[in-house]
């Protein structure tokens, strides 16, 4: 059977189902349903050309049927905007585009398929590659448009998967008896558009929400302030993201869905604990979190350490006693930790370190008084050992030196570093982690100067995208010849000092991006002058001169 797609913009004439780009008509979105058997795997660059085009269709036919419909469901979720991969990869498994296969771990497969659908250039890496994007040729393809009259016969009996994007007026749309299986709700706070009241979704919007009993996926982003016990109704329910909103508690109810596989709650207004019914939720594989109150931490109840199918646990507050429940997840795959402090750091490191399987490592330590910032130092790092899998690690804290393991991390793709305040290069120690694709400095490092010593020649082999914020830094004098081989993007954010990019950018052909955040008036002048030579050949450059933007 096939499934059918809605995006609606609220507010519109008629309430019609939303125009796509090149449509001229009020159209609704419904996936290809064509199949073939083989594709070629070579990348195709984004092109409008006829001949471009017929490529493009040639391999969209030839896809197998679980790579069309994973592309065709990437589609709609990132029509207006990238999709987060890890949130792409739930919501395939919740929608049940991923067949099971026993002896491996669903996410896995997903992932693979995702990155499938990247190395055929069917999805585009976006930033520093957190993100994808369906190419636009790819994307005419795997949306069809209908008349709004034949999206509603052809939807009689069939599943639909429907997004809304509400204008603050506060009124539920009439689904005319369709069979939704997905919905996906942005409010009219979170799109910077409303044409009337702005106190969010009422609790009678949330209750008609809620009357949809045959949901897998429900995704809210914006303004929330009630989730009813009704949405325990929602027995079928496999993901439940209730994002950005006011919420500042969960129903008890939510026990109830025990099919559920993901529940994200990150950036919950007031929110600070769990409902101890979610720890009975035996299915559950996601639990990612956070209150927007200074994006802090969410306090679960006793007995998370008994929920053996969990994949991810994010935005945890790292005391409590947490660490005796996270030494038996050793199963746990991805982990983001809150407020780490002396007081239970050690044993918090040691229920880490068992986790042989974790790919994922988020660590955020305590605030307090450090280097005039509210930063805490963190405790205990040099007696860490991070397990051997580990490839993507965030450490927000201070350091007084890079720890000695850190550059040993030989299977480490993405690195962020945030509010460390070193006084030497953290670079000296990680240029030369083979694997590092992404490495985000943000108030990293102290230095007003930096030179050719951050990047020696062959220093990072396979880094792609470097981001720095820096508050100190004034001139990047030299980069050597033969660092950053394959960097793709290079960007400066918060560096309102800096005066002077590098001699020898000129030579990194691969860069194809340079943004510069909040750019001081004398770095504008020097690019569009002399030192203009420096970043002529990049093809997309973004300076921020506040309050002004501008593109060259």
């Amino acid at each position: 059977m096939p499934c059918f797609n809605c995006t609606e913009e609220i507010g519109k004439p008629d309430s019609v189902p939303e125009e796509l780009p090149g449509s001229k008509s009020q159209a609704g979105v419904v996936p290809s349903t064509s199949a073939a058997d083989g594709v070629s795997s070579s990348r195709v660059a984004d092109s409008t050309g006829e001949s471009s085009q017929e490529t493009f269709k040639s391999n969209y036919a030839k896809l197998p049927d679980y790579l069309k419909s994973c592309l065709d469901y990437s589609s709609i979720v990132s029509n207006r905007h990238p999709v987060e991969i890890g949130k792409l990869v739930r919501l395939l498994l919740a929608e049940g585009l991923i067949q099971d296969k026993p002896g491996d771990i669903m996410e896995v497969v997903a992932a693979n398929v995702v990155k499938e659908l990247i190395d055929l250039g069917m999805l585009r890496e976006v930033d520093d590659g957190s993100e994808v994007e369906v190419p636009a040729s790819y994307l005419h393809l795997s949306i069809l448009k209908l008349e709004k009259q034949d999206f509603v016969a052809k939807t009689a009996n069939s599943p639909v998967r429907r997004a809304i994007r509400d204008d603050g007026r506060d009124i539920f749309p009439n689904d005319e008896g369709r069979l939704i299986q997905s919905l996906f709700i942005i409010t009219a706070e979170r799109r910077g558009y409303s044409s009337g009241s702005t106190g969010g979704l009422s609790r009678a919007y949330m209750r008609n929400v809620c009357g949809m009993r045959f949901l897998l996926v429900l995704d809210l982003d914006g303004k929330i302030v009630y989730l009813p016990d009704e949405v325990g109704d929602l027995i079928h329910l496999r993901y439940l993201g209730v994002v950005n909103s006011d919420l500042d508690e969960l129903p008890r109810t939510l026990g109830n869905l025990q099919k559920l596989q993901t529940l994200d709650i990150r950036m919950c207004g007031k929110l600070s604990e769990l409902p101890i019914e979610v720890v009975h939720i035996q299915q559950l594989r996601h639990l990612l979190m956070s209150k927007s109150i200074d994006d802090c931490e969410i306090r679960v109840p006793e007995g998370i350490g008994k929920m053996v199918n969990l994949q991810t646990l994010s935005g945890i507050y790292g005391g409590d006693g947490i660490a005796r429940e996270l030494s038996a997840l050793t199963q746990i795959r991805h982990l983001g930790v809150k407020r780490v402090s002396e007081d239970h750091a050690g044993e918090l490191f040691a229920a880490i370190e068992k986790m042989e399987n974790l790919e994922s490592l988020s660590l955020e330590a305590e605030g307090c008084f450090f280097e005039e910032t509210s930063t805490t130092l963190f405790p205990e790092l040099d007696a860490f050992s991070p397990p051997p899998l580990l490839q993507e690690f965030d450490l927000l804290g201070g350091l007084i030196e890079i720890p000695i393991w850190l550059a040993s991390m030989e299977n480490l793709t993405r690195l962020t570093l945030s509010y460390s305040y070193l006084s030497e290069s953290p670079t000296s120690a990680l240029q030369f982690l083979p694997k590092l694709k992404h490495l985000n400095l943000w108030e990293a490092y102290k230095a007003k100067q930096i030179g050719k010593e951050f990047c020696s020649a062959g220093g990072f082999p396979a880094l792609e995208s470097l981001k720095i914020a820096s508050e100190f830094l004034v001139e990047w004098t030299e980069i050597a010849t033969g660092a950053f081989p394959r960097l793709r993007s290079l960007s400066f954010s918060c560096c309102s000092r800096l005066v002077f990019l590098p001699e020898g950018l000129q030579n990194i052909s691969t860069l194809q991006e340079l943004y510069l955040g909040s750019m001081h008036p004398d770095l504008e002048r020097r690019l569009k002058g002399e030192d203009n030579y420096k970043i002529k050949h990049i093809p997309k450059l973004t300076f921020c001169l506040a309050p002004i933007n501008f593109i060259l």
